[in-house]
Formats: structure tokens, C-alpha cells, sequence
């Protein structure tokens, strides 16, 4: 039992370097003596440039039908996230894409213009320039469509939208403990802006971020910290998790 626990967590560390590792087996302990009444998070923010071009040339994956889409369409009620997440995604004015195949449901990827409210820890994540850059989150696809062209497609309808609006980045948050999370951003051109890390309780929460707000204390729900993300090439960071791709 000892020998599997111990070489899980090696393949962990292996995955996603020492420090972040450390990390991990810290948040796991955290989790495990509070009995899961605190937690710790880390994650990365990256910005990813708007490409000019699609990533798919236009036959590829056309079985694969991508559509902005409101709260009233029929699939909804099939996304894999409970029904109270989703309507307030709506109520905030998220928006929606949605992947179908044969009027199955696919995946989903959704945008936010302005300040995003995270669902996982407290915190509003804010990408800059406003009107330049645009939060993305939860890209979704079902495990059946993994290895299809369903990502590209996604995103490939994502990106014209937001080309036609004149954003030039999308901004996102990654656990710093998904290394294909990481890479999948990184093989789209997203580099590193920031990091942060949420130590959090049933009520208190602590914000360490190298990013505007550096720290940040709670002791309540309704004290939310702001984490201001510019997008621009020139704010860019550097991280030995990403120096693989340069």
C-alpha cells in the first residue's frame, strides 16, 4: 500500500517538476488532516495570442458542429456541471460554445468579458487590457471525442468570434498540477503571466499571487481579492514548467 501511494506521488513529481510537486503532497496532507475542511490550490495563469488563422483547415472535423448558444437550448440541461453553476454562468452573461456531433452532445467552451468570479476558490480574476483581452474557462470535451477534432473546432469558432470583437488575448487560470492542461495551452501559443496560491477553510482564505493583489486575508465569504492579469507579451513570466516550449 505504502510502495503504491509512494510511487504515485513520484509519478506525480516526475510530471510536474519538484517544486510544484511539493506543492501537491502539501495540498494532499492539508486535505487529508483537516479532514476536508481546508484545502490549498495553486494555479498559472497563461495568455494566449488570437491567432490569425484557424487551427484547422475547413474540412477537418466539419462533422462537428460548434454554436454560441443561450441558457433556453435543449442541451443544456446535459452539460456535465451542476444546473446552479450553469445558470449563474448565464446570470453573469458568460458566454457559450457549444460542440455537437449528430445533435449529440460534444463539449463546450465558455468566455467571460470582463472580471471573471472564480467557482473554486474566492477570487476575481480581471485579464488587461479591458476589451483586449477576454477570460476563458472550463473547455470541455466528452472522453468519446477526446482524440477528435472537437478541441480545434472549439476553439477555432471561439477565436473568429473574439477576432471580430478585437480581442487580441484570452486569459485563463491552470492547476498548476495538470501537466496536459499546461502543455495543451502551451502547444496553442499561451505563455505564463502569473501564479498564485489559495489556502483555503469552510470560512478564512489566504491569497499569495505575483500578481496585483500580492496577499490577501478573509476571514469571511464576502472578502474577495481582484487579481489583475495583464495579457500583453511583455508582462510574461518565466517558469521552469514552461521553458520546454520556450
Amino acid at each position: 500500500m505504502l510502495r503504491r501511494i509512494k510511487d504515485r506521488l513520484t509519478g506525480i513529481v516526475r510530471s510536474i517538476g519538484w517544486a510544484d510537486g511539493c506543492v501537491y503532497v502539501a495540498a494532499r496532507a492539508i486535505q487529508a488532516l483537516s479532514l476536508g475542511r481546508a484545502e490549498l490550490r495553486k494555479y498559472y495563469f497563461v495568455s494566449q495570442p488570437i491567432p490569425s488563422a484557424p487551427l484547422l483547415p475547413k474540412n477537418r472535423g466539419a462533422s462537428i458542429v460548434v454554436e454560441r448558444i443561450a441558457r433556453q437550448h435543449p442541451l443544456v440541461s446535459a452539460f456535465p456541471r451542476p444546473s446552479q453553476v450553469i445558470a449563474d454562468r448565464f446570470d453573469n452573461d458568460a458566454i457559450c460554445f457549444l460542440a455537437t456531433k449528430n445533435g449529440e452532445f460534444v463539449g463546450f467552451l465558455w468566455l467571460q468579458a470582463g472580471s471573471y468570479r472564480e467557482d473554486e476558490v474566492r477570487c476575481l480574476f480581471t485579464p488587461l487590457p479591458a476589451r483586449r483581452a477576454i477570460w476563458d474557462f472550463d473547455v470541455h470535451i466528452e472522453p468519446a471525442y477526446r482524440s477528435s477534432f472537437a478541441f480545434a473546432r472549439l476553439w477555432d469558432t471561439a477565436n473568429q468570434y473574439l477576432r471580430d470583437q478585437d480581442v487580441c488575448w484570452s486569459v485563463s487560470r491552470i492547476s498548476a498540477f495538470n501537466a496536459g492542461s499546461i502543455n495543451a495551452h502551451a502547444r496553442l501559443g499561451a505563455f505564463p503571466i502569473g501564479a498564485a496560491c489559495f489556502l483555503k477553510g469552510r470560512t478564512w482564505q489566504l491569497t499569495l499571487s505575483s500578481s496585483p493583489a500580492f496577499f490577501h486575508f478573509s476571514s469571511g465569504e464576502h472578502a474577495v481579492p481582484q487579481i489583475s492579469l495583464p495579457a500583453a507579451p511583455e508582462h510574461r513570466r518565466r517558469y521552469r514548467r514552461f521553458s520546454r516550449h520556450g
